[in-house]
């Protein structure tokens, strides 16, 4: 009787201590004074990155950036214009981490693309865009290089308002003119003319000033409420649309590059990945980019 006894007694023990050891394990995954685990906090991002450059990349970079901090509140994301050109720049000498551009960096004089890598994250088409007096809704590719160029002045030598053309260019530095003076111009020179820093300031110098022509990136007015007061032409009959660009029908587009300097550290390459992932690809199509998985063509 006394040999059972003892061995209940060593059985409840048993459970005793085994509940205990169970209780103070659980104890050490519970939420602490802010409300999170210690497994949650391994997956907090912290930190404070710079993207910079393309002023066409710019609208979906910030986008991304709201969306990716909404899910990291302890990290910091700055997105900031400047062109291609500043954006190869400020990455290559270590002023960002992140440099935003229309080309490829061996594209660029004085960029030494072997000390930067490429993360390709859309594809964004380029349109020629006018003031919407000018009553033209199509031309020629020879009749855009002709206007470009300087040798067509005035809109009604191709069918339009008697209104003389005035040219808005960006400045050199500027990836978004690289690439329309690469797929539409033929890499032909263009006419000096007017001037602007930024994509937003050339629509709104096109919005003001009759006559006017230039080249915008199709996230300049992905919705109706952005279109105001502009007109997209359509080049030899093609119009620039998400469809015509994928298949290379349309020929002015460019990848939208995040070049860093060397491989990403840590915050840096998961806003990267942020910016191809799944919760992304609706805000891309919604800004008028195109996101990588969908397109057919290839261009290097």
């Amino acid at each position: 009787m006394k040999r059972k006894s003892l061995k209940l007694m060593v059985a409840v023990l048993t459970v005793v201590m085994t509940v205990g050891i169970l209780g103070g394990c659980g104890s050490k995954s519970a939420t602490d004074s802010t409300g999170a685990t210690p497994e949650s906090k391994k997956t907090q991002l912290s930190g404070d990155i710079t993207a910079a450059g393309s002023t066409a990349l710019q609208p979906l970079a910030e986008i991304a950036a709201k969306k990716f901090l909404d899910k990291n509140p302890g990290a910091t994301v700055n997105v900031q214009g400047g062109g291609s050109g500043t954006g190869l720049k400020l990455v290559l000498e270590g002023s960002v981490e992140i440099g935003n551009s229309d080309i490829y960096a061996n594209e660029k004089e004085g960029i030494d693309a072997a000390a930067l890598k490429d993360h390709k994250v859309a594809v964004v088409g380029i349109a020629a865009v006018t003031n919407n007096k000018v009553k033209v809704d199509s031309l020629t590719k020879q009749q855009l290089i002709d206007i470009f160029t300087g040798k067509i002045k005035n809109w009604k030598e191709v069918g339009g308002a008697d209104i003389a053309i005035t040219v808005i260019n960006r400045p050199k530095s500027s990836g978004t003119r690289q690439v329309f003076k690469k797929y539409a111009l033929d890499g032909k020179e263009e006419v000096a003319g007017l001037t602007q820093d930024s994509s937003g300031a050339v629509k709104g110098a096109i919005v003001k000033t009759d006559g006017a022509i230039s080249y915008l990136a199709l996230s300049y007015f992905a919705d109706a409420a952005n279109k105001e007061g502009l007109n997209i032409l359509k080049i030899d009959g093609v119009e620039a649309n998400a469809e015509n660009i994928s298949t290379d029908k349309y020929k002015t587009w460019a990848y939208e590059h995040m070049y860093t300097k060397g491989e990403p550290t840590e915050l840096t390459k998961a806003y990267l990945d942020y910016m191809v992932s799944d919760d992304m690809k609706a805000s891309i199509i919604k800004l008028g980019y195109i996101p990588m998985s969908d397109m057919k063509a290839t261009r290097d």
